[in-house]
């Protein structure tokens, strides 16, 4: 490989360009698809990189991926396959000055998952390592400007050791909630009075188990939130104690659990309820109790 590799100070634009593909591939991923994230130096703000906007999908099935290989093509991405990681897909969009590579996993490969997450994350919170990781680059850069292969094996040392802390301190609790949750929220037609699946939520019990349901539409008062649904399960399983709650809406964004769910969470930990972690707002990681949301219960 003897592309020419060019490190630039970051530039506020990859942000807007992985905005901008991310639109394109949920379009074309469509329900298969699970999370979509900007991962990789550009992601990264401050960091040094090459301009390349790297990132990953997470899909229900890799088969379905697969079929859908030609419709990647018609936005210009080449299909690579695994190209190096078992159970990836990989795809660069570009010839010899690439633009955009994208790396899909399926759901249950969270050690993948996870990793690129961490890394990214690792950097963005510690800026002494994110400054040499800037400087190593673009050295490196400079030195093997025609030559992608050495400017990899320069970094390779510093990259596992900063991959090797970041996974020691990553928390991706709220992350594996999220995919989870996602994993299971799809449209189902149980009959012609009955509707599931629009609305999921995921549940984190004390004993650190992820507990799913999903929302059931009836045609009376009898259907049941994503997040009681969740907690029935947890209850089914011989679990009660509840540490944190994610609610996805239709859109795939985080949404506040439903008064009803609130008030059965309170009465399931009447004397700890007010601590259970409440995800508002994944994408900003907002953070709030239900004590925040419900501080008056029964007062």
């Amino acid at each position: 490989m003897s592309r020419h590799v060019v490190v630039v100070d970051y530039n506020p634009i990859w942000k807007k360009k992985y905005e901008q593909e991310a639109l394109l591939i949920k379009e074309i991923f469509a329900d298969n698809l699970i999370a979509i994230y900007h991962i990789g130096s550009t992601s990264v703000d401050g960091l040094a990189a090459k301009p390349i906007i790297d990132i990953m999908v997470v899909v229900r099935s890799l088969a379905k991926v697969d079929n859908i290989a030609k419709d990647l093509l018609k936005i210009g991405y080449e299909y690579l396959g695994e190209f190096g990681i078992a159970g990836r897909r990989y795809l660069c969009k570009g010839k010899d000055e690439q633009t955009h590579h994208i790396h899909i996993f399926q759901a249950d490969d969270w050690d993948n998952i996870s990793r690129h997450l961490a890394f990214s994350n690792y950097l963005r919170t510690h800026a002494q390592e994110r400054a040499e990781y800037a400087q190593i680059k673009t050295e490196l850069a400079h030195r093997f400007s025609d030559d992608i292969d050495s400017y990899f094996e320069g970094k390779e040392s510093f990259v596992r050791n900063i991959e090797t802390r970041a996974l020691f301190q990553f928390d991706g609790t709220w992350d594996k909630m999220y995919v989870a949750a996602r994993n299971v929220q799809f449209d189902r037609k149980i009959s012609s009075l009955v509707e599931a699946g629009g609305v999921s939520a995921a549940i984190l019990t004390s004993k650190g188990t992820i507990y799913t349901g999903v929302c059931i539409d009836t045609a009376c008062s009898l259907g049941m939130c994503a997040e009681r649904n969740a907690i029935a399960n947890m209850i089914t399983s011989g679990e009660s104690a509840i540490r944190r709650v994610m609610a996805i809406g239709r859109n795939g964004k985080a949404i506040p659990p439903c008064g009803a769910c609130r008030e059965l969470m309170t009465q399931l930990m009447p004397d700890n309820y007010l601590g259970i972690e409440i995800m508002l707002d994944y994408e900003e990681k907002q953070v709030v109790t239900l004590g925040d949301i419900t501080p008056n219960w029964w007062l």
